[in-house]
């Protein structure tokens, strides 16, 4: 494994301003900046948010000591949420283990944890997360948007398999931990499919998954639409000017049939018995505790 560049950081916590609709987060932490998926979507990428080198993995210095002396100061504990801007789970965490440190961290200081990963590398920190599960909330969310290995490939080169990621799931989920889905985005034109939703939704059941959470479509701005569009004449060759007649220079692109779409896939999420709504994700997950562990409601 190459050597991971170190990036300065004054702060790893912020408090979620938006907790309270994005999965009940009370703070915001992310180790790393950048991420190597290679994944054609990605929103990280635009100028917003001053990554240049997004494509570099970089670890932010003295990490785990700054965060120690973050929690140590918090008045109150909560759910710190990992991996919002870069994927904690990333290929250079098995060399590095500053993941794993932090749920060390997490765990002495009586904080819970939430993550969103498309990585494998979760399964290795089973013990850490049930540790904390039994002080404290724990949410672990699983990107996958296409059941397809073959299609993944094309959309997320770099990630691992949605077949392995179903697999990690699968053993978070045996563990007791509160695993589910994000689905999202969904592409137009390339996941946006029936086949496609219907088969996550019941491979998402398989692995023990208690929620799906569906966003219907996907942004594009600035540097993000230059490289999707890039990478669809690459991969998808036509779909690009498909594209530009419909959406133009939107912001906010909605897959094929949205309405239809949710309609299906919220049917079908009750008749497998998987959570779509945040609140009631949020609840699940959290009121799971008990009410004393509960901040945001």
């Amino acid at each position: 494994m190459s050597i991971v560049p170190e990036i300065s950081a004054k702060t790893l916590l912020a408090p979620m301003k938006n907790g309270q609709w994005w999965f009940g987060g009370d703070y915001n932490m992310n180790l790393y900046r950048g991420c190597c998926h290679g994944c054609i979507y990605c929103d990280s990428r635009s100028e917003c948010y001053g990554n240049d080198q997004f494509d570099t993995v970089m670890v932010k210095k003295d990490v785990l000591t700054l965060l120690e002396k973050e929690l140590k100061s918090k008045r109150r504990t909560g759910v710190v949420m990992n991996g919002a801007m870069t994927d904690p789970y990333n290929p250079f965490e098995k060399q590095l283990e500053v993941t794993r440190g932090s749920l060390a961290l997490l765990d002495r200081y009586g904080f819970g944890v939430g993550f969103a990963t498309k990585g494998i590398l979760a399964v290795r920190d089973i013990d850490l997360l049930c540790r904390i599960h039994q002080h404290s909330p724990v949410l672990c969310k699983f990107t996958i948007t296409a059941a397809d290995d073959a299609l993944a490939r094309k959309i997320e080169p770099h990630a691992p398999s949605s077949t392995q990621r179903f697999e990690a799931m699968a053993q978070l989920s045996k563990a007791g931990l509160f695993t589910g889905v994000l689905l999202m985005p969904v592409l137009p034109g390339i996941t946006d499919d029936r086949e496609n939703l219907h088969q996550i939704l019941i491979r998402a059941k398989e692995a023990g998954a208690q929620f799906v959470y569906c966003s219907y479509g996907m942004t594009m701005r600035d540097r993000q639409r230059e490289y999707y569009y890039q990478c669809l004449d690459e991969q998808f060759p036509g779909l690009k000017e498909k594209y530009i007649r419909r959406y133009g220079n939107r912001y906010s692109c909605a897959c094929r049939k949205p309405f239809e779409l949710k309609a299906m896939i919220e049917t079908e999420c009750r008749q497998l018995g998987l959570l779509t709504q945040m609140k009631a994700i949020i609840e699940a997950y959290r009121f799971s505790r008990g009410p004393q562990q509960i901040s945001l409601f």
